[in-house]
């Protein structure tokens, strides 16, 4: 099969590009930096180099590709996020998940690709009553506070531009591992050894959390089976942070979270950073398993956090 990558060298894009190359798929990998490019020929595919926000470089590239498949992975992430700072911060990644969005699938629907994949997340359904674990026909957050607005709408219109083109949205959890920002030698874990990341109130917001490998596996999954919709591709064990934040310092052999009260922590996380930590809700596996016929191989961050870390 012939596949482009858009985003080939993101987090998830640095492990499904050489998963695609080792199935003896033909990959053609986008990115926007040439410096990227010697990577993605070592992984063995061919590199694009675009800006994704150029309409017509896009349009070039996949339709030089002649793709059956195109998997949209295109992000534009700070190394470390602020959780005060996400109107700032996420301004790139909002247009690329609109803008980006509209560009690649129109491109891909040019080309005659029959397939097309587009990565969401599994962390921005409306809230639901204490302890709901959302399945995908859940509504997403709209209408959130003003820091995540923006962000919310630009995943809405992703996630609409796709299925309207017949396209699967993999709704992916919080990511561990290589590469993502709970990994040995990541920014979350770098602020757990320094004591910089507490427990907050009661620690009552719920995680859903998808290993790297995982992820990618779902995807190649995804190419193959299921019909068009959303899946959310996250694990078994959705966790309080009460639970999974003091068991990662430990894999990690870090000191033990401190506990911070709400009205603290707000100060210096902002309303999204306490809300996350207090609020947050996890996302059920139950449809990816039922129609994508996949399974994580890391079942629970308990086991991955363990050994898998990266």
């Amino acid at each position: 099969m012939r596949i482009f990558v858009a985003g080939a060298t993101g987090v998830i894009g640095r492990r499904l590009t050489p998963m695609l190359v080792a199935d003896g798929h033909q990959v053609t990998g986008m990115t926007r930096s040439p410096e990227k490019a010697g990577a993605l020929a070592a992984m063995g595919a061919e590199p694009a180099v675009v800006d994704a926000l150029d309409a017509a470089a896009v349009r070039e590239a996949v339709l030089a590709a002649r793709p059956e498949a195109v998997i949209h992975q295109l992000t534009s992430l700070p190394r470390r996020i602020d959780p005060r700072r996400i109107e700032r911060d996420f301004a790139m990644n909002d247009r690329l998940r609109s803008e980006g969005t509209r560009h690649l699938v129109q491109a891909a629907q040019e080309a005659g690709a029959e397939r097309i994949l587009a990565q969401s997340i599994a962390f921005a359904y409306a809230p639901g009553r204490p302890g709901t674990l959302h399945a995908e026909t859940d509504a997403l957050y709209l209408d959130s506070p003003r820091a995540f607005r923006r962000s919310a709408l630009a995943l809405g219109e992703l996630e609409r531009t796709a299925l309207d083109a017949g396209g699967i949205v993999l709704r992916y959890g919080y990511f561990y591992g290589p590469g993502s920002a709970i990994s040995k030698g990541g920014s979350m874990c770098e602020d757990i050894a320094r004591r910089r990341l507490p427990v907050v109130g009661k620690g009552a917001g719920v995680w859903s959390f998808i290993h790297v490998d995982d992820a990618a596996r779902a995807t190649v999954a995804a190419l193959t089976t299921g019909a068009s919709g959303a899946y959310n591709i996250v694990d078994d064990d959705p966790a309080a942070v009460s639970q999974w934040l003091p068991a990662l310092a430990d894999a990690l052999g870090a000191p033990r979270p401190r506990r911070v009260p709400a009205f603290i922590a707000r100060i210096f996380v902002g309303e999204f950073g306490v809300s996350a930590m207090t609020r947050a809700q996890g996302a059920s596996n139950e449809l990816a398993g039922r129609e994508l016929g996949w399974t994580p191989r890391h079942a629970s961050w308990r086991e991955g956090f363990r050994s898998a870390l990266g």
